[in-house]
């Protein structure tokens, strides 16, 4: 922050202090956080912020677009190499308006969508009661099986078969577990549905090539360009076939949203360059490896993950077989130190606001340069927390370690730059 800008406003400057402070003095495991490269950083909130330019390249409403036409070029055709689409929208403001809008153009309020129970690992923006989603179409949802604590997809097929959805639409926020698209696409082709996912969490996997691509099989993508593809927290992308270009484009505007923020667009055009890097692949792939080792940490100390572990980035562990809550494991580990969320986990019993469950991710601290040996030294002290019941010693032990670790260490690590 330069001494020009603590000058015009103090208050801020110092809001903005505390905070970096925090985030270089704490460590994150929230599923959802990431920290953007200096370049995605430096091209947000550029001169691009200040130009208007509602529509599309060739087609603005406003005069004065040259370059930003040639910007948003860029990275139109960025976002298509880095995940082998045929079609990228780069304009939306997040992932939720991304899905919202696409929700609003294709299907009609009588139309019938299916998506995963928002308990089971799903997204608000798919259905949820509460959510405008939810208001204006007619759900039906699949989930998880009792047994493992996994999709089952012959229970998904006979649910689609029963319903006969629009739109099929896979992924969500809390599920940590890969998903068989190629599956999904079979039973979406059988009830004649689209299959949409939404890859919000996941992207950063895809791109870096460490997990499967939903395409060939998805005919629309959704996902933010935050998480674990490491981009600015602002903005979403819509990746779709050919065929529904013009109708996803629409969706977004004229359909729900007016001018793009062409200095968001600018800073994911950089991060969609960074993605197709091999050292953002060796990132990805990283990032799977210290979410094993933070899942052998936790286990072989005695806590519970639900469906048993992971296959990506995230874990979700339960912690009431340990007589806790969500919210109580929460604040202990806040206490020393470490950010992370409380969260429903499938057929709890416990309300939100206590949740059953913790979901943490390994995204944020692999950008910062842990390696698997802390992982696995971090989940086995969060693990002595949960069992013992947020017992001091323990608590003080890990802030301990949260202090030795992170003294010097920058929120981006420097062997990521390329």
């Amino acid at each position: 922050m330069s001494d020009v800008t603590t000058a015009v406003d103090i208050e801020i400057s110092n809001l903005v202090r505390l905070e970096e402070d925090r985030q270089l003095s704490q460590i994150s495991l929230v599923a959802s956080e990431n920290y953007s490269s200096p370049a995605v950083r430096g091209f947000e909130g550029s001169i691009f912020a200040d130009k208007n330019a509602e529509g599309y390249p060739g087609k603005r409403c406003v005069s004065g677009c040259e370059y930003a036409d040639q910007l948003e070029h860029l990275a139109i055709e960025r976002a298509k190499s880095a995940f082998g689409c045929e079609h990228a929208n780069v304009q939306a403001m997040s992932a939720t308006i991304a899905n919202f809008a696409i929700m609003n153009e294709l299907f009609q309020p009588s139309d019938g969508l299916m998506a995963m129970r928002l308990q089971d690992g799903g997204h608000l923006s798919h259905g949820a009661p509460f959510h405008a989603s939810g208001r204006n179409f007619r759900w039906c949802f699949y989930g998880v099986s009792e047994t493992n604590e996994q999709l089952d997809y012959d229970e998904v097929r006979s649910i689609a078969l029963a319903n006969r959805p629009a739109a099929i639409i896979c992924g969500g926020s809390s599920y940590p577990r890969l998903i068989d698209y190629e599956k999904m696409h079979q039973i979406s082709r059988e009830v004649d549905a689209l299959l949409w996912v939404d890859l919000a969490h996941t992207a950063g996997l895809v791109a870096g090539r460490a997990i499967p691509s939903p395409f060939p099989h998805a005919d629309i993508v959704t996902t933010s360009t935050h998480k674990t593809l490491r981009g600015p927290r602002g903005g979403g992308l819509i990746l779709c076939k050919s065929s529904l270009a013009n109708r996803i484009d629409r969706a977004i505007f004229p359909g729900l949203q007016g001018a793009p923020k062409m200095d968001l667009i600018a800073a994911r055009a950089v991060l969609l360059a960074e993605v197709q890097a091999a050292r953002f692949q060796d990132y990805a792939r990283d990032v799977l490896s210290n979410a094993k080792a933070l899942e052998r940490g936790l286990l072989c100390a005695g806590t519970t993950l639900v469906s048993g572990g992971t296959s990506s980035h995230l874990l979700l562990l339960n912690v009431t077989t340990c007589g806790r809550t969500g919210d109580e494991i929460e604040s202990a580990l806040l206490d020393a130190q470490v950010v992370a969320n409380k969260n429903p986990i499938p057929f709890d019993t416990l309300p939100p606001s206590k949740a059953g469950g913790l979901r943490i991710g390994s995204a944020a601290l692999t950008t910062r340069g842990f390696d698997g040996d802390r992982f696995f030294d971090l989940g086995v002290m969060m693990a002595k927390i949960v069992t013992s019941g947020c017992n001091r010693n323990r608590v003080n032990e890990l802030r301990s370690f949260v202090r030795e670790n992170t003294q010097g260490l920058p929120l981006f690590n420097r062997k990521w730059v390329a």
